[in-house]
């Protein structure tokens, strides 16, 4: 081969390794590149899209500026880690599980101590025991006065940050069309300085400016001085905060009156002072609102721990609606399958008999045509029952929002003074047993022997009734919540009265009492916790917590043994006959329920019926309205 041909040869196989080299260092410094850019571009998304964060509790400056104004329709994408082969969808899809939480988004806050006390959510603990004598009353003085703790609430950010509770396929979800916007009408009466500004701060912080016309507090005559020009002060460079104060103490529902009356939103917000407004709160309650004015919708209402301020939520495949018991007292049940049926997935509104009143929009033009609330109820309760029943059975629809998250304060007791004398709560379930529940609310008055008391004069409201051409109690029953147990259908009831000795069976079955025994106790012929019903199917009730007894021979003549537990509707260990002896047989373990010697407890023994303390009073229900109720 020619010796030139060859040196050229040699000369190229050198250079291959350089020029690979070459190519190398150019794809890594261009990969470099397209990272650096990608970075950058999320950073800019996420300055463009985030809200801002929080600040020191305990510093006074308002909100203000123009930061919000970046966030009009933003919605962070959020990958739907749901889907099971990996692959991005569109789709909603069933979330069987508690889903992924994010951070919410928030502006950069060189301030912000995202592990400062009770951030993104989390709990705050205090041990008490081991604060000086000074703080240790303080301490103390926050739970005696606000019923919650308020020395840790002192101690939180005003602007706390809180996690993205909402299912991964709601933060997917764009509201692009909504042009209503909402008035928050929040009323309070003596309430905590941090509590209402943090309430107050996570509507404005977390609430697209579009949207919110105003935010409307009402004082309900509260005498706390921090509630008075200090808080004026405060709220007047928020701009959209403002103040109406009552002359004299109203209560809850006059005072939403008052709020209501000053609105120029076109949907009004009604939530309580001792809250926390969640990411995307807001655009889920006025969308339905939207589409049909005469739908009123309700949020989630996660649970704010009074104690330690954590921000509790579940996933939402554990929502619940809203139900009543005969007491009329709200209660929470189970999605019924019908309505699950119903829905085209877990996101979509769900359809709720009752609400719980605290929280909910409604047109403010939808709220005045259906009669606003009822004027002659005393400071607070049975109007949300009221409102309910009236938005069904007068032509309009309530819903659970399930992307609606906002947070609640439950407080194990009232901080406040009531009428001396007056049982606001009973006088206002009168009015609306009167007033709404047509026959059946003989199955209210029942419970406590008829003794109604001065309700008031309701005439007013049962024009309103006809004027809006409303259905009957017994429609709402039969189309809108027929799971509701009919006292009617029941077999025997009244108090379950002792032959051997003047004492009843005795005992609460609302849900904070599940799995405690009855007991007994003398019989005060006042119903309440001694008045009980027997079902068609054999159960011992009183709404929906049933005696239970799940023991065999080896617990006969042991104290306690019969509980409350929910009632199920499968009989078994809930399974109880009233027989012609007088006696109360329990079939599955072939016991009778008895008096214990000393009267103060409700036992299972083998049956005797010759034994008075084996023996009960019970009023039956004549045989043909048993077969009427059929």
């Amino acid at each position: 081969m020619n010796i030139h041909i060859r040196r050229y040869l040699f000369r190229f196989i050198l250079f291959i390794p350089v020029i690979w080299l070459l190519i190398i260092l150019i794809l890594l410094q261009s990969n470099e590149i397209s990272t650096k850019s990608s970075d950058n571009t999320k950073l800019n998304r996420q300055k463009n899209f985030n809200h801002r964060i929080g600040r020191d509790a305990d510093e006074a400056d308002a909100f203000g500026g123009n930061a919000l104004e970046q966030l009009r329709d933003h919605f962070v994408p959020i990958e739907n880690k749901s889907n099971h082969d990996g692959s991005p969808s569109d789709a909603v899809h069933v979330i069987h599980e508690k889903p992924q939480q994010v951070a919410a988004p928030q502006l950069e806050n060189p301030k912000q101590d995202l592990n400062g006390p009770g951030e993104m959510g989390k709990p705050f603990d205090v041990n008490k025991d081991k604060l000086t004598p000074d703080e240790r009353k303080k301490y103390d003085d926050g739970f005696q006065k606000n019923a919650f703790n308020g020395y840790v609430s002192d101690l939180i950010s005003i602007h706390r940050s809180l996690p993205d509770v909402r299912d991964p396929g709601c933060r997917k979800i764009k509201y692009e069309h909504l042009q209503a916007q909402a008035s928050v009408v929040m009323c309070f009466h003596n309430e905590a300085w941090s509590v209402l500004l943090r309430s107050v701060h996570s509507i404005l912080d977390r609430t697209p400016p579009n949207l919110l016309k105003e935010i409307i507090l009402v004082d309900d005559f509260s005498d706390m001085e921090h509630l008075q020009k200090p808080l004026d002060d405060y709220l007047k460079p928020l701009g959209k905060v403002f103040v109406v104060r009552q002359p004299k103490r109203e209560g809850l529902i006059r005072s939403r009156l008052a709020g209501a009356a000053t609105v120029k939103g076109d949907v009004i917000v009604f939530l309580d002072s001792h809250i926390e407004a969640t990411e995307g709160w807001l655009e889920p309650l006025i969308d339905p609102i939207a589409a049909n004015r005469t739908t009123v919708v309700t949020p989630v209402i996660d649970v704010i721990d009074d104690t330690t301020f954590k921000y509790n939520y579940g996933a939402v495949s554990s929502l619940s609606v809203g139900g009543f018991d005969w007491n009329l007292q709200f209660n929470w049940h189970g999605i019924p399958e019908r309505e699950r049926k119903r829905r085209k997935h877990e996101l979509e509104p769900v359809r709720t008999p009752t609400m719980a009143g605290g929280l909910f929009a409604m047109s403010k033009l939808y709220f005045e045509e259906l009669g606003t609330y009822d004027a002659g109820m005393d400071i607070w309760g049975g109007e949300n029952l009221e409102m309910s029943f009236r938005i069904w059975m007068c032509g309009g629809t309530l819903v659970t929002a399930p992307c609606s998250h906002v947070g609640h304060i439950f407080r194990k007791r009232s901080p406040y003074k009531w009428l001396p004398g007056v049982n606001v709560v009973k006088k206002n379930a009168v009015r609306v047993a009167e007033v709404w529940l047509d026959e059946y609310k003989k199955y209210y008055y029942e419970r406590f022997n008829y003794d109604l008391g001065d309700y008031g004069d309701v005439s007013s409201r049962k024009l309103l009734r006809q004027k809006l051409q409303c259905k009957s109690f017994k429609w709402f029953l039969t189309e809108i919540y027929p799971e509701q147990f009919i006292p009617g259908d029941a077999v025997a009831s009244g108090e379950i009265r002792s032959v051997g000795a003047a004492f009843c069976v005795d005992g609460s079955t609302d849900h904070k009492n599940y799995h405690k025994p009855v007991i007994g106790y003398p019989c005060h012929s006042q119903g309440g916790n001694q008045f009980f019903m027997l079902s068609k199917l054999g159960e011992i009730r009183r709404d929906d917590g049933c005696l239970d007894f799940s023991g065999g021979i080896n617990d006969a003549n042991k104290d306690d043994k019969i509980i409350v537990y929910p009632c199920h509707g499968m009989k078994g260990n809930q399974h109880w006959v009233y027989n012609e002896n007088n006696q109360v047989h329990h079939p599955v373990s072939n016991l009778c329920m008895t008096l214990s010697e000393d009267s103060k407890h409700i036992r299972m023994s083998q049956c005797d019926a010759n034994n008075l303390r084996h023996k009960w009073s019970w009023k039956r229900k004549p045989l043909n309205e048993t077969k009427k109720a059929e």
